[in-house]
């Protein structure tokens, strides 16, 4: 186990505790030494961790700690760079693509050089293959459900009738070759999965819709049998 993979194991077995725990007990269930648990708990305050006690008395983080991006561990690390990867290729959406890039360098930059060597040598690759393309922008449908805006569409079903259809968009799924904004049908008075590629034309509204996406994709997958993760 590496030094940073110690340390992020301390504070989260300190975030498990509410009353202080004394030094031996931290050592023992980390299997390390009393004096290298000293170590680790003096470079978790320089780093400002909020960590109170004294050997003899027992040891208390106190709330409001965010742990740097150094803390990340080694699977945390592989786990963000094959999302961005995957993004970056599979998304169809250059922006979003862009975002997951900056966002893994700002990470990557601040990283040890254990860490930043195993996103630089990362053997985890996405593949390629057909995504059948969308006919309108993603990131305008993403921005729909953040703001929670009406979207109205121009649909065509698997028979190729068209029909247009207000929706409150709350949720997009990736799939493997089509992409699926999920939302609330006016028209069906449901909740209905429209694909990408069969949307012509779309218009984002100025109207909010009057209920909450968190609350609408909460009663969706309880009714889809999608476990909250």
């Amino acid at each position: 186990m590496s030094r940073t993979e110690r340390l992020l194991d301390l504070i989260q077995l300190l975030r498990r505790h509410r009353a202080p725990v004394a030094g031996p007990a931290l050592a023992d269930e980390l299997g390390i030494s009393i004096r290298t648990l000293y170590r680790d708990i003096a470079t978790l305050q320089a780093q400002g961790a909020d960590i109170q006690g004294e050997p003899g008395v027992g040891y208390v983080l106190r709330p409001g700690f965010t742990l740097p991006p150094l803390m990340f561990s080694a699977d945390e690390i592989e786990a963000l760079v094959l999302g961005s990867r995957w993004v970056a290729r599979r998304a169809e959406d250059p922006r979003l693509g862009d975002a997951a890039a900056n966002a893994l360098s700002k990470i990557t930059a601040v990283l040890p050089d254990e860490l930043r060597d195993s996103v630089d040598g990362s053997n985890l690759l996405v593949g390629g293959g057909e995504v059948i393309p969308a006919q309108v922008d993603l990131s305008a449908i993403r921005l729909a459900i953040r703001e929670q805006r009406k979207l109205v569409i121009a649909y065509r079903n698997a028979g190729g009738t068209a029909t247009e259809r207000t929706i409150w968009p709350f949720a997009i799924g990736f799939f493997d070759r089509v992409r699926v904004v999920i939302g609330w049908c006016e028209l069906r008075t449901d909740y209905r999965h429209f694909r990408l590629d069969r949307i012509d034309r779309m218009e984002m509204l100025a109207e909010r819709y009057p209920r909450r996406r968190a609350a609408m994709l909460k009663e969706w997958r309880e009714r889809e049998g999608i476990p909250v993760r």
